[in-house]
Formats: structure tokens, C-alpha cells, sequence
């Protein structure tokens, strides 16, 4: 398997209400655009309609880190980029980095599992993801 499977990649722009008073993106943003690119990984390799629909599971969040490198401005351009970093039986770790013009501005990982949506309890990883 690829050093980074599910890798997924995206383009953000950064808008007047990401920032705060001192003009960097806010704190809560980088924790949004992980979000979207948790999202963008589902959608591209394990779709939530089916999880959900045929298998009866969901994602849920556990943890998130983020180690702020430097800071993001209004107007720069922000690519991000995720990958499985760790696959476990039962957790995952996604690795998620955010750069501007090829230079590392933040990184961070996020601790996710499935839930059975009746129980509330968590599954094992789908063997879609483990491999």
C-alpha cells in the first residue's frame, strides 16, 4: 500500500472571515479545513451514503491536533492535503498538512473510529479501509 493511502488534496481560500484581529486565520478554521479534507477522503474512498445506508456506520471524531508552523493570511493561497496515517483495528489516525507556496504552515492529525449507528458503539475498521 502507498505511504499515504487515501491521500486526498485541496485548494482553500482564505476568506475575510477566517481571520482574526491580528489578520492570521483563526484557530477554528484549521480545524474546519481538516474537516473538509476528512470529508473529501470519505467521499473519494469510502463513501458515507453506503456506510451509513448498507452498512449501518458512521465516522466519529475522537481527537484533533494541530501545530501551528506560521501564520496564514488573507489571500494566501492554501493547498491541503490528507492521508491514513495509522490503521488500526478499531481506530484510524488521519494526518492532515496545510502549505502556501510549498511551505509547511500547519500539520495536524486527527483520532476518528465507526460507530454502529443503533448502538453507538464502536466497530471495527471496515475492511474497505484496512486493505
Amino acid at each position: 500500500m502507498s505511504t499515504q493511502p487515501f491521500r486526498v488534496t485541496l485548494n482553500f481560500t482564505v476568506r475575510t472571515y477566517d481571520i482574526d484581529f491580528v489578520g492570521i486565520v483563526s484557530n477554528i478554521v484549521y480545524v474546519r479545513w481538516l474537516e473538509d479534507l476528512r470529508l473529501q477522503a470519505l467521499a473519494e474512498h469510502f463513501p458515507l451514503d453506503r456506510a451509513m445506508e448498507e452498512l449501518g456506520i458512521a465516522p466519529v471524531l475522537l481527537r484533533t491536533e494541530i501545530d501551528y508552523k506560521q501564520p496564514i493570511r488573507l489571500f494566501d493561497p492554501v493547498v491541503g492535503v490528507m492521508w491514513a496515517a495509522e490503521i488500526g483495528r478499531v481506530r484510524q489516525v488521519l494526518q492532515g498538512e496545510f502549505s502556501v507556496n510549498g511551505e509547511l504552515r500547519a500539520a495536524g492529525r486527527q483520532t476518528t473510529c465507526f460507530i454502529d449507528l443503533k448502538t453507538g458503539r464502536p466497530v471495527p475498521t471496515p475492511s474497505a479501509i484496512r486493505g
